[in-house]
């Protein structure tokens, strides 16, 4: 029988490459909207794993998935198909614009197998030169070398070497740098509908359907990152949903599983076909256990009890923020749409967003940080009302014990 080996946070610095700076404790179990530590303490959950979590920890439904698959099937490659994700694809498609469907394992890894289907399909329709891909400043698409280039937040490219070219950034929201940027040899644009890492930044209104004719106009393909805003966070399946403007490709992940590492690109016939045998590969995409896991996810939030209840919970956060920023001023705008939320610190907090990460963390409350200025939250989708209440609770603590 193996013995189960004791850990502690400080192991992490001596066996683990120094890309991540854990907080200080491990957690070790989750139910709901809550998790404990080591140590036993209790905390309530407003990170959700970063925009994972959409149904909170060991969902008994999800628990139930995952154990009847991984009695059965667990991995068979791409040589064969397997039932889970047919049954995935299906429903997908049934519940979206896609008739086609490609999965793998990360947002970053949908994003990159949507930049080269695009390339793909410029190359077809334009030959060489119709590669340019456009994106914006302070999006994030994500950590491959091809996905870095792309993200327009050059920290995070930096220092690898040349970046991939035919890669354009301008600003996100700003039709006209758009309008500019576009030519005949784009082949793409790429956009966030909000986005998440540079700041929970919503589009404006009108800027998606411009940004679609502009795209028409190329005969250039519009590709919508759904990976943090997707599967019901905004209150609707996917965020192109509450605008009304059909994307060419679109991406999701994170929530997509529950917390089990999956992703999926959705596309059209049209498209899916300058992707032809051979063209692009995922040794797990589309594996059972993903997929038995992210078809039960699906179905629990594609009702109207759970995508209703997120606009309830976006109004009762976004009200209980607001009255403690009445009386602890720290906020100057809560932004965001459902549950993806960004609480941006006023003149004399900028920067200090970890702080308040770390501060809640001390009070037993998980936030995120979406920059140095904007706190984050991205709860489970069916958090309860009390959870919400003691989560709010918590962080007024922390924020008074930051006001001194």
């Amino acid at each position: 029988m193996t013995q189960s080996m004791q850990v502690k946070r400080s192991d992490f610095d001596r066996v683990m490459v120094p890309n991540y700076a854990p907080v200080d404790m491990i957690p070790v179990r989750g139910e709901g909207s809550r998790l404990w530590d080591q140590q036993g303490r209790e905390y309530v959950d407003l990170a959700g794993g970063i925009a994972v979590n959409a149904l909170g920890h060991a969902h008994p439904a999800l628990v139930e998935a995952l154990t009847a698959q991984a009695g059965k099937l667990w991995h068979v490659s791409n040589v064969l198909t397997n039932e889970p994700a047919l049954r995935l694809a299906s429903k997908l498609i049934d519940a979206t614009f896609a008739e086609k469907v490609f999965f793998a394992n990360s947002g970053a890894e949908a994003n990159e197998a949507a930049f080269k289907l695009a390339r793909r399909y410029g190359h077809d329709r334009g030959g060489e030169n119709k590669h340019k891909i456009i994106a914006c400043t302070n999006s994030f698409h994500g950590r491959t070398y091809f996905t870095v280039s792309v993200g327009g937040q050059p920290k995070y490219s930096q220092g690898f070497g040349p970046a991939i070219g035919g890669i354009e950034h301008v600003p996100y929201n700003d039709l006209e740098a758009l309008r500019q940027a576009m030519t005949d040899d784009t082949c793409a644009v790429v956009v966030e509908p909000i986005q998440g890492e540079g700041g929970v930044i919503p589009a404006d209104e009108g800027y998606l359907q411009a940004v679609r004719d502009l795209c028409n106009a190329h005969d250039a393909l519009l590709i919508f990152d759904e990976v943090q805003s997707g599967m019901g966070r905004t209150g609707k399946l996917f965020a192109y949903m509450h605008v009304g403007v059909t994307p060419d490709i679109l991406t999701s992940a994170k929530s997509l599983g529950g917390g089990f590492p999956i992703s999926a690109m959705l596309t059209t016939d049209r498209i899916a076909a300058h992707f032809s045998v051979g063209t692009h590969g995922s040794t797990y995409g589309g594996n059972p256990l993903g997929c038995a896991v992210a078809e039960r996810v699906l179905d629990i939030v594609n009702t109207p009890e759970v995508l209703e209840g997120v606009q309830a919970r976006h109004q009762q956060l976004s009200d209980g923020l607001k009255r403690i920023s009445a009386e602890l001023p720290i906020f100057e705008q809560i932004r965001g749409r459902g549950l993806l939320m960004g609480a941006v610190l006023n003149q004399d907090w900028k920067g200090r967003a970890r702080e308040v990460q770390e501060a809640a963390q001390r009070e037993g409350l998980l936030v995120l940080q979406a920059g140095p200025d904007v706190m984050r939250l991205a709860p489970s989708l069916i958090i309860t009302p009390e959870d919400i209440v003691e989560g709010l609770a918590r962080l007024r603590r922390a924020i008074s014990s930051l006001h001194g």
